[in-house]
């Protein structure tokens, strides 16, 4: 498969519709149409189902599309680097982050580590733990900063931040109500829950519960934190997150999860297989640099009171 039958199979897929595609590409229709006939005899698999106006794709060629896009992600980065590579010190670092503190943690690398290579470039993608190391494998991002437990086998890292678990919920559920900033799980045992999608996560929270004798009432399963606040927000059910450093919403209340110290801890990790740029590699040197000292002033990578408030760069976390 050539990369530019690739490239147009993806914009065919996008639109589909040969014309619209066509036009999009700035050629004609029938060459166009010559090209996905020829991808579907190489691979010897229909891509499409071809309607009178309109294109749908088949099974194959939506695993097609999927590894498409992706592949040509790999390309352009990889022609990146390389080019890259005459300007010394410069180059781009790809890093992948799973929401919560990660973000915020990321920001204060960045800030620091352009001090001295202010030429550095970077991309940052957003998405759940499962997508964001699914990226990482496939070699679409340099770096990750996810929660731990990870595989260990494929990815390498270190600890970079820990914050606790919290119950969010509703200002006007009665647990919000009460005094404290804090809620014990059997407070919610039998209050509908919104967790993690992510398998681990999920059966952690069951073992926590199965720990004081009860069992999580799961309403959904969610893979990002924005889908948490609206359910709750909303009085759907109790989400349970890790706490975060977004500015805080009057229409919500985070109560820290007690009974037992329960943190989430975020790693940065890399591939195992991947080797890395020498700016990624100068990148993860002062990342880990950071953490140490941090380290040895305190016990905990622990999130700040207001760390969402914009501040001077300090170079430890």
């Amino acid at each position: 498969m050539e990369l530019k039958s690739l490239k147009y199979f993806v914009v065919v897929a996008q639109e589909l519709n040969i014309t619209h595609a066509a036009e999009k590409l700035n050629m004609s229709q029938p060459p166009l149409s010559g090209q996905m006939k020829s991808l579907e005899d190489e691979l010897g698999v229909q891509l499409f189902v071809r309607g009178k106006r309109r294109l749908q794709l088949t099974e194959a060629g939506q695993l097609l599309y999927k590894r498409a896009v992706q592949i040509i992600d790999l390309a352009d980065k990889t022609k990146q680097e390389v080019a890259d590579m005459a300007d010394g010190m410069s180059g781009r670092i790809s890093i992948g982050l799973v929401e919560g503190r990660p973000p915020f943690v990321t920001a204060q690398w960045i800030t620091g580590f352009r001090e001295e290579y202010p030429r550095v470039q970077y991309s940052l993608w957003n998405g759940s733990g499962d997508d964001v190391i699914e990226r990482l494998a496939n070699g679409l991002v340099d770096l990750a900063v996810v929660a731990a437990p990870y595989d260990s086998e494929r990815f390498e890292g270190f600890p970079v931040a820990t914050e606790p678990w919290v119950a969010i919920m509703s200002v006007n559920h009665p647990l919000a109500k009460q005094a404290g900033e804090s809620v014990k799980l059997k407070d919610l045992a039998g209050e509908p829950l919104i967790i993690p999608a992510r398998k681990s996560r999920k059966q952690a929270i069951i073992e926590w519960f199965a720990s004081v004798g009860e069992e999580p009432n799961i309403l959904c399963e969610m893979s990002h934190y924005l889908d948490a606040i609206a359910l709750s927000e909303q009085g759907a059910g109790i989400s349970i997150f890790p706490r975060t450093t977004y500015t805080a919403n009057e229409h919500i209340s985070a109560k820290i999860i007690v009974d037992s110290e329960r943190k989430a801890e975020y790693h940065l990790i890399q591939n195992k297989a991947q080797r890395l740029s020498a700016a990624a590699e100068e990148f993860v040197n002062f990342v880990h640099d950071c953490a140490e000292e941090q380290s040895r002033l305190s016990d905990k990578l622990i999130l700040p009171e207001h760390e969402y408030i914009p501040a001077p760069y300090v170079p430890i976390l």
